[in-house]
């Protein structure tokens, strides 16, 4: 079994109760520790080099400071964007929004007393936060105005996705709710049960012509009706193996992918996969631990693995393209695929810029010098780039 520092654990095991009693990130110079507490050499992160000179110019266009981010706590609060605007979520209930082409505020709106644990997404006009006392809150896009609140049965800690004239929120206790998006009244509920000890995250679900693609902390993807929560197909991933409840964590905490009918994900002591989204069948699979979300484009699939290592596979059969070793052990966010490049987060606050054919790192930019928890999202023309003590900036690549 791999063995994972107690530095990590710390932040990444649910071991139940919410977000307010979960220990906080033991800050470590060295990153992770081994099971005695003391730094373990095999697994520092890589220093980076300071001789480092860019082959291509990447330009930020803009940075904002928006909310207080997550603390020390270990939430994935992905900020959200229509192309337009972009709207993010900070742990004491603020959710704003600002204008994607300048980084100007929109509006700001906060529950005082309401501590979001998942979210934003935005969809069908609206931008919808979960939270730690499990409740789902919708506000009107444009405005801000709250226009509901829903009660759902745990932690949301997945941000919240809509279509279709239907919100799916994933809770933490395995549950996936189907809320109207006008009223918030429940349409319907689809239960699953979930291992004792889990990783502390759950993976947002995918919405494609009417089918709901959510992975479970089991190791299993599972094909739902949007309209009726009917379950279509249900297929494994990964197989719990071990004696104890650490050895045998298979989550699935990144989110599905799809491209020309195939599904591409990954689990964590499991694979990647690609799943036909006809039944759910296994087109391919490869042996691979990791935690995030994976990126796809025409022909390639990108990972980061739990070590740091970023890897290319090829999209039709799971070989490996190419890896770059260079971050290993910088506790990497799921990568992003931006126009040629893939980019990927760490936990200095640096976002790191590779060549999609050949892996070279070729840019290099900081953002805070706080840790970036979130893969980057692509905005429409530009990359956004946020971390944990709510710093988020704009680039470019000229």
């Amino acid at each position: 079994m791999r063995r994972v520092g107690l530095a990590v654990l710390s932040i990444l095991l649910l071991l139940g109760g919410c977000a307010d009693t979960m220990t906080k990130v033991k800050k470590t110079t060295t990153g992770w520790l081994s099971d005695d507490g003391d730094a373990d050499d095999a697994t520092k992160p890589t220093e980076l080099d300071k001789k480092f000179e860019p082959s291509i110019k990447v330009t930020e266009l803009w940075s904002e400071r928006a909310g207080k981010g997550t603390e020390s706590l270990y939430l994935k609060l992905v900020p959200a964007s229509d192309g337009q605007h972009v709207y993010t979520a900070d742990r004491d209930g603020r959710m704003i929004s600002l204008d994607a082409s300048s980084g100007d505020e929109r509006w700001s709106e906060q529950d005082k007393g309401r501590l979001i644990s998942g979210g934003p997404g935005a969809g069908e006009g609206k931008v919808f936060v979960g939270t730690s006392e499990a409740e789902v809150v919708a506000r009107d896009a444009e405005t801000g105005k709250k226009l509901w609140v829903a009660k759902v049965s745990s932690e949301v800690l997945a941000a919240p996705r809509a279509a279709e004239g239907v919100v799916i929120i994933r809770t933490g206790d395995g549950n996936i709710y189907a809320l109207d998006v006008e009223t918030g009244l429940e349409r319907w509920v689809y239960d699953r049960s979930i291992p004792t000890l889990t990783l502390r995250g759950t993976a947002s679900p995918t919405i494609h012509q009417g089918v709901v693609y959510a992975g479970f902390d089991n190791g299993r993807l599972v094909a739902l009706d949007l309209n009726t929560g009917q379950q279509l197909w249900d297929t494994r991933l990964a197989q719990p193996t071990g004696r104890s409840d650490l050895e045998r964590l298979v989550d699935i905490d990144g989110e599905a992918v799809l491209k020309d009918d195939l599904l591409y994900i990954g689990s964590y002591q499991g694979s990647i996969a690609a799943l036909s989204t006809d039944g759910g069948g296994v087109e391919w699979t490869r042996d691979m631990s990791t935690y995030d979300n994976v990126a796809v484009d025409d022909e390639r699939v990108y990972i980061t693995d739990e070590r740091g290592v970023v890897w290319a596979l090829n999209r039709f059969d799971g070989s490996a393209v190419w890896r770059n070793k260079d971050l290993q052990y910088r506790k990497l966010t799921g990568p992003l695929h931006f126009q040629g490049y893939i980019v990927t987060g760490d936990f200095e606050g640096y976002l790191h810029w590779m060549d999609a054919r050949t892996g070279a790192l070729v840019a290099r930019n900081r953002i805070d010098k706080k840790r970036i928890l979130t893969p980057p999202i692509d905005i429409g023309g530009a990359l956004l780039g946020y971390s944990s003590s709510g710093k988020i900036a704009a680039f470019r690549v000229e």
